[in-house]
Formats: structure tokens, sequence, C-alpha cells
């Protein structure tokens, strides 16, 4: 069923895991669950960018075109959604450096629960402050590390020790992949498909 670990996820993560890992489910479920939690900051961020505008801090808060914003926010979705199985790809890929050989649906799941704490920073979009943005991006950072910090043990299923290092692996990964998917939207930008402001 979709979205039926997120509460799980968030008051008691190491039991949570152990379910997931018990009880695999299809790609099509962590697709769904990433389909679907996608959608929270590419609404949210668009209902800013247009209806409520961004408010830096240093002057009148700004507010993007509906077609700009649109397009942006179609692409922050595929984008979402390319580094979740970009991630699960790597740590799919990193696994047999590790001793672990699980199945890419065990990757997948991994990457989309991890990513669901950040996904879920889109709602504080709707108060979009630069500060507050910062300020609960990084508790959603700190929380999605938490959860693969204490997922890769129990997925993999690898020894703590290994899955300490293994989890240090898929953030260095991730952190390049984030890199990567920066780079592009800046590359985008330079021809002409960046942000227009009313």
């Amino acid at each position: 069923m979709i979205l039926n670990h997120l509460m799980g996820l968030y008051t008691h993560p190491k039991e949570e895991w152990h379910t997931i890992e018990k009880n695999h489910e299809a790609v099509k479920s962590s697709l769904s669950h990433v389909l679907l939690i996608a959608l929270i900051p590419t609404i949210c961020t668009f209902i800013a960018s247009t209806k409520i505008g961004w408010n830096l801090g240093v002057s009148e808060p700004l507010f993007l075109t509906a077609n700009s914003a649109l397009m942006m926010s179609v692409s922050m979705y595929f984008g979402l959604i390319a580094g979740v199985f970009g991630l699960a790809y790597l740590a799919f890929w990193m696994a047999k450096t590790f001793d672990a050989s699980p199945s890419f649906t065990q990757a997948l799941e991994l990457a989309s629960y991890t990513a669901t704490p950040l996904f879920m920073v889109g709602l504080a979009a709707l108060y979009p402050s630069l500060w507050f943005m910062m300020v609960v991006g990084l508790a959603g950072l700190t929380y999605s590390v938490y959860l693969l910090y204490t997922g890769v043990p129990i997925i993999m299923n690898i020894p703590e020790e290994k899955g300490f290092i293994y989890a240090s692996s898929v953030v260095t990964a991730g952190l390049v992949l984030l890199v990567a998917l920066m780079a592009s939207s800046i590359i985008l930008w330079s021809f002409g498909l960046g942000p227009m402001y009313q």
C-alpha cells in the first residue's frame, strides 16, 4: 500500500526498517511512494512561487509567472524522481564492495524511504521565507541521513560496522548526485529556461 510506512519511519524508524525488510514489496510500491511524495514539494513550491511570493528578507516578496513556475515545478518533480533512482542505483552498485547482495528493489526502498523527510520539507514552502526553509530543510536533511544510517544495515543485511561505512559512502554519492542536479539546473538556466519574475 502506498505510504504505508510513512508514520512508522517517523515514530519508530528501526522497527519500521525491520518491517520493510521482512515484507519487501514490489518495485511498483516504492515507485508509487516516490511518485506521490515528490508531488508535495512540487505543488507547494508552485503555490508559493505564484500565489504567496518568496520572502528573501531584503525586499518585497518575489513572484514567478505561472508558466515559469509550472515549467520549474515539472522539472523539479522529474529531478526529484531521477535523484531517488540515481541514489538507489548507486546504493545497489556499491553493495558488492561491502559484501552485500541486495536486489534493486531493496536499494529503491532504501532510497525512497530515506528521501521521504526531504520531500516532506516541501510543506514548509507554504511559508516561503528563506530562513524558515533553511531551518526546516536542515531538519529534514538530518532526519534523512539518520534514516539512511539506521536503514542500511537492516535493508542491506550487513553488520552495523560495515553499514556505517556503506551509509557514509551513500551519503557522499548522494551529495555528488545533488551537485550534478544543481549543475544541470544552472546549465538549463543558461539556455533561457530560468525563472521569469512578475
